[in-house]
């Protein structure tokens, strides 16, 4: 369910916000910002989730074996 809100901005800061992303996105633009500021995320079920997805972790295991040399190159 959806819930109309009325804020108060800068006239500039408005009119900035139409020209740029367009009056009729406005809402779905703001919600976009402001959702993962107010919202809790699972992070344990996202990384699950992740873990599941095999290619993704057979590139992220390719990228860290291939990057880990960059650590032990580094000086101390």
């Amino acid at each position: 369910m959806q819930k109309k809100l009325t804020i108060t901005l800068d006239e500039q800061v408005y009119e900035g916000l139409c020209r740029v992303i367009g009056q009729q996105y406005l809402s779905q633009f703001i919600e976009r910002l402001v959702r993962p500021h107010v919202i809790e995320t699972d992070l344990e079920f996202g990384y699950r989730q992740m873990a599941l997805d095999e290619a993704h972790e057979f590139e992220a295991l390719e990228w860290a074996e291939a990057t880990i040399g960059d650590v032990c190159d580094e000086t101390q």
